[in-house]
């Protein structure tokens, strides 16, 4: 079976990236074999499109509703089970993975499309390809396209296999407002060495990127009746922080896990301003607070805080409850705190509730209870014995995220990189108002905080009358309430995107739709029964509408008659 030509085509316009990745198979043996099809895709992806064509016939891949896929499958299945062909692998990725049989001499082409919006973490975009074809391909390319209507700021390629030799097969090309990276070794190029026949292909492609940010109210654009509005300000006055640190410090953590927490810890530890103020909270069965207080972070608290990490060892139970209230009580009680600041809570477990409170449910309504939208609350799960539903559940409950480490060598820097990201909020309470009238399908328009590094995307659907659409942002900095106005003409917005040969024209409808199932799944997680309901109808709905494979949706796969007739590409989440 050789795989004679593999091709990744990927548009990235305005941050919505589509990556198409086209692999050609022979069968060079004199009797029938099977050909697979193995892609790693970013789990935020949406998979959009699957098609195996055989000897001219195309088998494609049919998008339903998860539920009725999942019945015609079971009866169809009954005679035999397969496993399900998309599966996670590693912390950002996800596999696709299927696997046909061919006849001698025969030829498949797949090909697998999936779009997702691109997040900005840190400072930039980051475009992560997947490179792993296990053996040598003769025609093997990757294509990526990139246009930005604000301007590239800066544009850095990087990869985990890249030698001295195969750098001279990239090559990157770029404008103002466009780059196009080509990388295209030769067979020669890809060897290991000359005298085998292995790959030096295998990691990771990445594509880095920022765009030129200049209107203080953002950046809009739109295509088509649609808008996209991105906004990130820059060089704005960091709000003090106020943050206490919750360590589960139970048996489960012992060893690697509790030394990677503290390495992570010391860290962060001097990462803290002057400003900012914090305490730590470690629990087991029992909940052990470091100060009754919360401290400032002066060069004196911070040492005899890294002290106190040093100390840490983990045995006993889990008392999330408990641990959790304690904090709360603690900034509650918190007096001299800076007028203008951010309160936040960081909580770290690898486990489920053990002592204390253990009914998970009754546990998320004590926290909402009490932290009453007053302080964001961080999840951190660390590893795979986490209940991370619950946790997602209570942090986007309490206005923040969660998030899985990994338990690798480098967990530590997972915790390091997660801390960095809510490091410099330097806008709260932020909304980002449109005329009621001439807008509709928004996507959510009110944010709590905003964090430096990263980006407020806004999306709707335009009336056709409409000449100019205004917009009004309203948000609390450090110093001041900020009022800024900008006014987006349609006609020359639309006149951007018109020219450009290689956009597929409804791209910003598209990305309104990823968007608004992205935020409806997110939403229907902290969503009463009733209300979830609705939500995940409605992101339903939309799955099927623009064809993307969701954990509302599945894709059918079907095949050739007599193999197994088909099988099911479905969408998994990190909460499992």
């Amino acid at each position: 079976i050789e795989i004679y030509s593999l091709h990744v085509d990927c548009k990235v316009t305005s941050r919505f990236a589509h990556t198409v990745i086209t692999s050609k198979i022979v069968n060079r043996a004199n009797e029938s074999k099977e050909a697979t099809f193995e892609v790693e895709l970013p789990k935020t992806a949406f998979i959009t499109n699957f098609s195996m064509s055989i000897d001219g016939k195309v088998y494609p891949g049919i998008i339903k509703e998860k539920a009725s896929a999942q019945k015609e499958y079971d009866t169809a299945v009954s005679r035999g089970q397969s496993a399900g062909l998309v599966k996670i692998t590693d912390r950002k990725l996800e596999q696709f993975h299927v696997s046909v049989s061919i006849a001698a001499a025969s030829k498949v082409t797949f090909e697998l499309m999936y779009e997702e919006l691109l997040k900005r973490q840190l400072g930039k975009f980051e475009l992560l390809i997947k490179v792993r074809p296990k053996q040598l391909v003769k025609h093997f390319q990757i294509d990526v396209h990139i246009f930005e209507p604000q301007g590239i700021r800066f544009l850095e390629t990087d990869s985990t296999f890249m030698t001295n030799e195969l750098t001279e097969a990239l090559t990157k090309v770029q404008n103002e407002t466009k780059a196009h990276i080509l990388f295209k070794p030769t067979v020669e190029q890809q060897k290991i060495n000359p005298e085998l026949d292995e790959t030096l292909l295998n990691g990771d492609f990445v594509v880095r990127y920022d765009v030129k940010r200049g209107a203080t109210a953002g950046d809009i654009q739109i295509v088509n009746g649609y808008f996209v509005h991105y906004f990130a300000p820059q060089e704005m006055p960091v709000f003090p922080k106020n943050v206490i640190f919750v360590i589960d410090r139970s048996g489960s953590m012992a060893g690697r896990k509790i030394e990677q927490t503290r390495d992570a810890l010391l860290k962060i530890l001097q990462d803290l301003r002057p400003e900012d103020h914090f305490s730590f909270i470690t629990f087991n069965s029992k909940v052990v607070e470091w100060r009754s207080s919360l401290l400032q972070a002066t060069a004196e608290n911070v040492a005899s805080a890294a002290g106190f990490v040093q100390t840490f060892s983990a045995s006993g139970g889990t008392d999330i409850n408990r641990a959790l209230l304690t904090a709360v009580t603690v900034l509650d009680k918190a007096e001299r705190l800076p007028e203008r600041s951010v309160s936040m809570i960081i909580l770290l477990t690898d486990g489920q509730p053990t002592s204390g409170e253990i009914n998970v449910e009754v546990i998320q309504e004590n926290i909402q209870k009490v932290i009453n939208g007053k302080y964001a609350l961080f999840c951190l799960g660390f590893g795979f014995d986490v209940s991370y539903k619950f946790l997602e559940k209570m942090a986007l409950s309490n206005g923040g995220i969660a998030r899985r480490i990994y338990e690798n060598a480098d967990a530590a820097l997972q915790l390091q990189g997660f801390y960095q990201e809510v490091a410099t909020p330097i806008l709260m309470k932020i909304e980002m108002q449109y005329p009621e009238n001439t807008v509709e399908g928004l996507t959510k328009n009110n944010f709590k905080l905003f964090f430096e590094g990263s980006e407020i995307i806004v999306s709707g659907k335009i009336s056709n009358e409409i000449v100019l659409l205004p917009v009004e942002i309203k948000a609390q900095s450090h110093t001041s309430d900020l009022t800024l106005k900008e006014e987006a003409n349609v006609k020359e917005k639309e006149q951007i995107f018109q020219n450009q040969s290689y956009i597929f024209g409804n791209f910003i409808e598209r990305l309104w739709a990823y968007l608004t199932i992205q935020q409806l799944l997110e939403k229907s997680i902290s969503a009463q029964e009733e209300d979830k309901k609705t939500l995940e109808a409605q992101a339903l709905q939309l799955s099927l509408q623009y064809s993307f494979v969701t954990p509302l949706t599945s894709m059918v796969v079907t095949k050739p008659a007599g193999q197994q007739q088909s099988e099911l590409a479905n969408k998994p989440t990190e909460a499992g």
